[in-house]
C-alpha cells in the first residue's frame, strides 16, 4: 500500500467524483503535493510500454472498476484509493473486499490501481 498524500494535510482541489474527473484530480494532487512517493504521483509517473498517461481514478471511476473487477482482473480483496478528496485530511476509497466506498485518512496506506481512460 501507499499513502494518498505526501505528508501534508492540505486541500488539493481534487474534489471531482464523477467519471471523467480522475485525470484532473490527479493533476491537482500532484501540483499541490509535489514530488514524492504517494498514490497520485505513483500513477502520474507510471509508464507501461509506450503509455505514460496514467492517473488515479476518481470515486465513481473506481466504483465502475469494482463493478467490472471480474472482467478487468488483477484486483485483490483490499482497499483502493480514489483521487477524490473529501477534505484536507480525508479522501474517498473503495473496499474491494467489502464492496462499498467510504472515506479514509490520507496518511493511511491503501492499494492503488492506475487507469488511462474512461
Amino acid at each position: 500500500g501507499i499513502q494518498w498524500y505526501n505528508g501534508s494535510d492540505v486541500a488539493t482541489g481534487a474534489t471531482g467524483t464523477a467519471i471523467g474527473t480522475g485525470q484532473a484530480n490527479t493533476t491537482a494532487i500532484v501540483t499541490t503535493q509535489g514530488t514524492g512517493s504517494y498514490a497520485a504521483q505513483l500513477c502520474n509517473d507510471l509508464t507501461v510500454g509506450s503509455y505514460s498517461d496514467w492517473y488515479l481514478p476518481s470515486k465513481d471511476e473506481l466504483g465502475k472498476l469494482y463493478l467490472n473487477k471480474g472482467t478487468i482482473g488483477g484486483f485483490v480483496n483490499g482497499i483502493y484509493w480514489s483521487s477524490s478528496e473529501f477534505d484536507a485530511s480525508i479522501a474517498w476509497c473503495h473496499g474491494f473486499n467489502i464492496g462499498f466506498q467510504f472515506t479514509s485518512y490520507k496518511y493511511l496506506t491503501d492499494r492503488v490501481r492506475a487507469v488511462r481512460a474512461f
